[in-house]
């Protein structure tokens, strides 16, 4: 069909706002395109909160059909964690019709050039933000984060990410020329000459494999990466959470059709329940980059087996707080409180072990024992959650049942210096909601150890006792070399120990906050500026985002003329 959508215009549109993108991750200073505050919703065609909701219970019940090629069946079956059924189904696709089908569009995509690929993905972005209300829904009842946080980081926080890896995509693309004149001199002979053209060529179709607590944050980066260097992108969503990359699949069909380009450049990959289509994906030769967030085990059986593919993974991370001093004992208390429950811990940055001196520590109110600064976190986190409207806020919903069984049994690894709570939610009767469990335990104790060592995703932080600094540094090391970190945290008012915990950081490559007592958590990273991990610890072989995570989903191929 005939394009609704002129490159040239998307240009006009979209042209000043990647120019600003490519400022802002060149300076790393704060900017955002998208609004987080629900109120800025609802002029120039976006949904506001009435619609946004109307438009989230309009899809609840009803089959999602995104016309792609190759359908053989309708599949679905997710279930809210606030307890609600969504009955949405979606399409079933045959692998061996719609991999071809998505594969004839990327000549078209890839001669489209950089810059018409990346605004066509702004165009994408743009229509997802427009309808941030009802992502947020979609969101809040496949992730069980609550509406605020799905709101926010399901929306306008996922778009940045999108955009960031739009940003980095183009500048990539554009670092090489698109073509040179070569001339060598040769004396007194003519001079060699030849006229060169260079073309970003992508690799293939890439796969994203999404998860079931960030579906668009988490997804966003690696999709958009891949789609903005030519790529052709198959969306495989976690089972418990379709719907808001179905949604995302559907608008960008949209966007590629209305532009001219194949709408098959990007399909779902919904499975039935059981199915377990990751594996024999992403062993297909066709797919030639793939995106994972989860858990360590698969992520590590796709480094070993996918070997076809450019595979990036964020996996699992046991991250670290070294609490050594400080100069504001309520702030960091506070702080702490807030990163230990937000979302229920349910978050790859939430701190897990806090590294505390057996001795006690030096605050501006004078010495605190390790009992008391344990108990003064154990009364934070009451204080903050002790309102059920506020704590359900905050919490949000437990996500899966293996998180519950992991909360349940931390209780019995340890002294409880502050035991979980069931929280009531009136509006859904059937959330799960839990505040965060605190275990004390003994770095010297190697039964401790197995608890401390291993990461347990959700509302369960340790409490460990160190005989030291220097064994709260070795200690942190350790876990950052063999388990991984996302995140680390220190609280300390010597600069000596502030510089050996950033040189232990720089050695084993882990993202570092120092002394955060105010409205910003360790468990936060803002796009443009923060990178998410560093791809240089187990926890994950890439950022997001920086050059690393888009140079290599493309390969520049060479044409030389005799001039």
């Amino acid at each position: 069909m005939a394009a609704e959508l002129t490159a040239h215009e998307l240009i006009a549109k979209h042209r000043p706002t990647l120019d600003q993108a490519l400022e802002a991750i060149r300076t790393r200073a704060y900017w955002s395109p998208h609004p987080e505050h629900p109120k800025a919703y609802g002029e120039n065609g976006s949904l506001d909160a009435a619609a946004g909701r109307a438009a989230f219970d309009a899809v609840l019940g009803g089959r999602l059909d995104l016309g792609q090629p190759g359908t053989d069946d309708w599949v679905g079956g997710e279930v809210s964690p606030y307890g609600i059924e969504l009955d949405v189904s979606y399409p079933h696709a045959d692998i061996d019709v719609l991999l071809p089908a998505m594969k004839a569009g990327q000549r078209a995509w890839r001669d489209a050039g950089a810059e018409t690929r990346a605004v066509v993905c702004l165009e994408i972005l743009k229509r997802i933000s427009d309808r941030t209300h009802e992502f947020a829904h979609a969101v809040m009842h496949t992730s069980g984060q609550a509406f605020m946080m799905a709101f926010q980081a399901g929306g306008p926080h996922a778009q940045d990410r999108g955009l960031e890896a739009v940003a980095y995509a183009y500048a990539e693309q554009v670092r090489t020329p698109g073509t040179a004149e070569w001339n060598k001199p040769q004396g007194k002979r003519d001079p060699l000459a030849l006229v060169k053209r260079f073309t970003p060529v992508p690799r293939g179709i890439g796969l994203v494999i999404g998860c079931n607590t960030f579906p668009t944050w988490n997804g966003y980066p690696g999709l958009f990466a891949s789609l903005a260097t030519g790529n052709a992108v198959l969306v495989k969503p976690h089972p418990r959470a379709v719907l808001p990359l179905a949604l995302t699949v559907q608008v960008a069909r949209d966007v590629l059709a209305e532009a001219g380009f194949d709408a098959n450049l990007v399909a779902l990959a919904a499975e039935r329940p059981g199915e377990g289509i990751a594996k024999a994906l992403a062993t297909r030769p066709e797919i030639r980059i793939i995106d994972y967030t989860g858990s360590t085990s698969f992520g590590d059986w796709l480094e070993a087996n996918a070997r076809q593919a450019q595979v990036y993974t964020e996996k699992a991370g046991v991250n670290t707080v070294i609490v050594h001093s400080t100069g504001d004992y309520k702030g960091m208390l506070s702080n702490l409180a807030f990163s230990l429950s937000l979302y229920s811990g349910q978050m790859c940055t939430t701190p897990q072990n806090l590294l505390i001196p057996r001795d006690g520590i030096r605050t501006e109110a004078g010495p605190k024992t390790f009992d008391e600064v344990t108990a003064d976190l154990a009364r934070a986190v009451d204080g903050l959650l002790g309102d059920d409207a506020r704590a359900n806020a905050l919490l949000g919903a437990i996500v899966n049942p293996d998180v519950k069984a992991r909360l349940e049994a931390a209780a019995g690894l340890g002294e409880v210096a502050l035991a979980s709570r069931e929280v009531g939610n009136p509006e859904f009767p059937d959330a799960v909601v839990r505040t965060p469990v605190i275990v004390k335990l003994d770095g010297a104790k190697p039964d401790d150890e197995a608890a401390y060592m291993s990461e347990c995703f959700g509302p369960v932080s340790f409490a460990v006792a160190v005989d030291s600094v220097a064994d709260a540094l070795e200690l942190l090391r350790r876990t950052v070399r063999e388990k991984g970190a996302m995140t680390v945290g220190a609280y300390t008012t010597d600069t000596e120990v502030e510089q050996a915990v950033e040189e232990v950081c720089l050695e084993e490559a882990a993202q570092l906050s120092l002394n955060l007592t105010g409205g910003v958590y360790v468990n936060q990273t803002a796009a443009f500026s923060d990178f998410h991990g560093s791809g240089g610890n187990p926890a994950a072989n890439s950022a997001l985002t920086d050059g690393a995570f888009v140079a290599n989903r493309f390969r520049v191929v060479e044409v030389r003329r005799d001039a």
